[in-house]
């Protein structure tokens, strides 16, 4: 049986695994490409994992219609890192009339590292939001076992004061096929953030709410918070909040960073 170090998850949040229903299950390794100096996997190669899960859960069914990312919800453990083996399965965990809820748990070396719940929005060619139809109910509606889900955001807006504002250039390679910022994108200023900070612990929880599209000729604004505990991050243009996300941290655990296979990482992430 598996075992877990993702502490205190509420499963009212993150629902176990439906026993019935479709799931699809990856495995895919951690590369060079998707680590930071430590060697731990970064949130945006973290938030491309789960996107491309979710994509080949579509692709493989044979859906139409297109998926808007609205919110999404991490609960970790130890993260994993370079040359770790990561398995991910995913399912529908809920839905509303417009919208359905999507889990995904990362296990690695025999334990789940990171629980996931995303919030998706099927919209038409417009990017109008449309109502989930039969075809949808009859291929997820099983694992969904009619648990309804809201698509209500969370997030305070930043504060006047207390803030560190700066800009944040956008670069080609962060736009997708939708010519927007892709959502894993945007957790690339949450990771600069990261690195900007003293070391205050273990990252415990993180959330990102993507409120408007983000284009490439947009100048944006990088506004953030921190205290020893949290750090809330607000990507703006024009004033208005795009993207928003808050990270939450742990006093860290003992020890360097292992690999699953029990190799040390230096601070490079290299196994020596």
């Amino acid at each position: 049986m598996t075992s877990s170090v993702v502490a205190d998850v509420d499963p009212d949040e993150f629902v176990p695994l439906a026993g019935t229903g479709r799931r699809v299950t990856r495995v895919r390794r951690v590369r060079l490409s998707d680590v930071t100096g430590t060697g731990r996997l970064r949130l945006d190669a973290l938030a491309r994992y789960l996107h491309d899960i979710a994509g080949d859960d579509v692709d493989d069914a044979g859906l139409g219609g297109a998926w808007v990312l609205r919110r999404v919800a991490l609960a970790f453990g130890d993260l994993p890192v370079f040359r770790d083996d990561v398995t991910l399965t995913t399912f529908c965990s809920g839905t509303g009339s417009r919208w359905a809820e999507r889990r995904t748990t990362l296990e690695a070396g025999g334990a789940v590292r990171v629980e996931a719940v995303a919030l998706w929005v099927f919209v038409d060619p417009a990017g109008r939001p449309v109502p989930l139809e039969g075809w949808f109910f009859d291929l997820y509606g099983d694992a969904a076992a009619g648990r309804r889900v809201s698509s209500r955001l969370q997030h305070r807006p930043p504060p006047n004061e207390g803030v560190n504002r700066r800009p944040w250039p956008l670069r080609v390679t962060d736009i997708d096929v939708l010519n927007h910022v892709n959502n894993a994108a945007s957790w690339s200023a949450v990771e600069d953030e990261l690195a900007r900070r003293p070391a205050s612990g273990r990252l415990s929880r993180a959330e990102i709410e993507y409120r408007a599209a983000v284009d490439l000729d947009d100048p944006v604004e990088l506004l953030t918070r921190s205290s020893p505990t949290q750090m809330a991050c607000w990507l703006l243009h024009d004033g208005e909040v795009r993207t928003s996300a808050v990270v939450t941290f742990v006093s860290p655990g003992p020890g360097p960073l292992r690999s699953s296979s029990g190799h040390t990482l230096d601070a490079g992430g290299q196994s020596p």
